[in-house]
């Protein structure tokens, strides 16, 4: 009685998920038999045998092994257990204590898609992003073509990369990776010299349909240019406004989470001073259609001033079709003149 005493102890000590310490004692021909002292004898056998059959091909007797309790006590008084699960549970632990430690991991990558990289760290699938990669590595397409940018991304299948282990979620799979983490300490420091509002010489080292990247300073720091910083007037395509290696002067407009934003536009004349003065409510003015959206369509009131005349002043967006065409000129009426938010807002005059 004693001793069922004890024994029922042993498995109140024990819980399914538990990860326990075994040494194989025996084998089956699909079973795997292992001493859990003081539990008891726990079995690998099943489906469980079957998804773990070629790492336990090497386990010889005496062989220390890490599994998962699957069932406390089965009706052979055996303690099921498994090793696979053991084994992606350590993993993920692995990859935790490695982003806690903020540890370099190096990975090979074993493929790519239009999204960025794919790679695996102790046995998990992870993913390195496009906006995670070094600006070296980065892919300046011109355009933004996503078959460009899986092509210039596939050149990395094959390669090793030192990479940090930026997120990461057990329950929901995700095993996120960065190239860039690996240096922010170090941009972190670097960015100490410069500030918000500084002008620099920049080089242009990329253009794409949302922006112009460029390198500054003496360590070749990379900086965006965003489409909306390039001109006062509407940008379609920013390389119309730079050239690939232009040097061109920007101004450092925000420094967020080591990237760097710069401004062309804010080292020009801003159109939008004293247009209040220009532009009263009420007035009438001739305009040229630049550019139907659903929202609305985009006005060229000034070379370089654009109103917006919202699509319920037109009806709907099909009313707004049939009413507005591009490259054409109508009336139009003022609604409202905001020169801080840099905003006309218009209504079809009748």
């Amino acid at each position: 009685m004693k001793k069922l005493l004890e024994k029922d102890d042993q498995f109140k000590a024990l819980r399914v998920g538990q990860i326990v310490e075994g040494k194989v004692i025996g084998r089956g021909r699909s079973a795997v038999f292992l001493d859990i002292s003081p539990f008891g004898t726990g079995i690998i056998y099943g489906r469980e045998f079957y998804n773990a059959k070629e790492e336990l091909k090497e386990m010889g007797i005496g062989a220390n092994v890490s599994a998962k309790v699957v069932e406390v006590d089965n009706k052979d008084g055996y303690i099921e257990l498994s090793i696979s699960s053991a084994s992606q549970e350590l993993s993920w632990d692995k990859l935790k204590e490695l982003k806690d430690n903020e540890e370099l991991v190096e990975v090979k990558i074993l493929g790519a898609n239009k999204g960025g990289l794919l790679a695996r760290v102790h046995g998990v699938n992870a993913f390195l992003p496009v906006s995670q990669l070094n600006a070296e590595h980065y892919p300046r397409v011109e355009g933004a073509d996503s078959n460009k940018i899986l092509s210039a991304l596939q050149e990395f299948v094959g390669k090793d990369l030192t990479v940090k282990v930026f997120d990461i979620s057990f329950r929901d799979n995700k095993l996120i990776l960065s190239e860039r983490a690996k240096d922010s300490e170090k941009i972190k420091e670097v960015l100490k010299k410069y500030q918000i509002g500084q002008i620099v010489m920049t080089t242009v080292t990329g253009i794409t349909d949302f922006g112009v990247f460029v390198n500054f300073g003496e360590e070749k720091l990379e900086g965006l240019i965003h489409i909306s910083e390039l001109d006062w007037a509407i940008v379609e395509d920013p390389s119309k406004i730079v050239k690939m290696d232009e040097e061109i002067e920007a101004k450092i407009i925000n420094v967020n989470d080591n990237k760097v934003f710069l401004s062309l536009k804010a080292l020009k004349h801003d159109p939008w001073q004293d247009i209040d003065q220009r532009y009263k409510e009420g007035a009438v003015i001739s305009g040229e259609v630049l550019k139907l959206n659903p929202f609305g369509a985009f006005i060229k009131v000034e070379e370089k001033i654009q109103g917006l005349i919202h699509v319920s002043e037109l009806g709907s967006q099909e009313q707004m079709k049939e009413k507005l065409k591009v490259g054409e000129k109508y009336k139009f009426k003022i609604l409202s003149v905001d020169p801080k938010e840099h905003k006309i807002t218009l209504s079809l005059a009748t």
